[in-house]
């Protein structure tokens, strides 16, 4: 009887535990993709994260961003979002018999917004010309001051197209993106980046960004840290910059594998 009631204390405070964070259970097969730098193994833990376990999109951690806008080429549906049931969401852009294109975009703005840590996904890149797809950051207040530390930025923590498929991007924007727009970023050479998965990270204090692939840093700068809380965002996009969607065959795709978020121990 001790036992039993021991259990029955403990599992609703392990419950609570779990869903405080809105954590998965990261299954023991991926634990192995982890690719923290080494400067933070043992010295982090996961605040956030999704396995993409299941057959349908957590709501409780995303949005359907921007749904029936037209961003460019192409409209934005949540019928371009889906869970494959192996742990996996692909974001597709498709086209209809009308030659209309459409795109996805998930995002937690609203659910989970935050400030500094380490951000990650595990992805596989498109194959067709003229999408471009991302992990990327955004403050919702962007451009209000034209002061980035205050308003925060644009934080593309990767970028990807298929006119360069041997490059990987990183990029970030602040200050709005009209006549007072500003703009750096990084062209990463990364042989093997149109095949297979890649991890991804950022690194982001207070003081500079620090990029990863594969574990390995490719970029770091100091300009214009952003200080404000920012959400995360899965995209695929029909800009011109990928190229001419003329040119490809879709349905097209980018296949996340997880997404963690992580902090400081105390």
């Amino acid at each position: 009887m001790r036992s039993i009631l021991i259990f029955l204390l403990l599992v609703p405070i392990n419950l609570w535990s779990c869903n405080k964070s809105g954590n998965n259970t990261i299954p023991e097969e991926k634990l192995v993709d982890s690719t923290l730098p080494d400067h933070l193994k043992g010295n982090v833990q996961m605040v956030w994260n999704d396995e993409f376990d299941g057959t349908i999109v957590n709501l409780a951690k995303w949005n359907f961003r921007g749904e029936g806008t037209v961003r460019n080429y192409g409209t934005v549906s949540r019928q371009t979002v889906s869970l494959d049931g192996k742990g996996h969401v692909s974001i597709k852009v498709t086209k209809d018999g009308n030659g209309k294109y459409y795109i996805g975009e998930l995002g937690t703005q609203g659910i989970f917004e935050t400030t500094y840590g380490y951000f990650e996904c595990r992805a596989q890149m498109n194959k067709q010309i003229g999408p471009h797809v991302a992990f990327w950051l955004q403050s919702p207040d962007m451009g209000k001051t034209l002061d980035p530390v205050v308003d925060g930025t644009e934080i593309d923590i990767f970028e990807y197209h298929r006119k360069t498929p041997d490059i990987l991007y990183h990029n970030f924007h602040w200050n709005g993106y009209g006549v007072n727009h500003q703009h750096i970023g990084a062209q990463i050479p990364w042989s093997g980046a149109d095949s297979g998965f890649h991890t991804f990270g950022l690194e982001w204090t207070k003081d500079e960004y620090i990029f990863y692939v594969d574990g390995k840093e490719t970029w770091r700068t100091s300009t214009a840290v952003s200080q404000h809380n920012e959400y995360m965002i899965l995209s695929t996009e029909l800009t011109g910059w990928g190229g001419d969607p003329a040119m490809g065959n879709f349905p097209d795709e980018v296949v996340y594998d997880y997404v963690r978020v992580y902090k400081p121990k105390n």
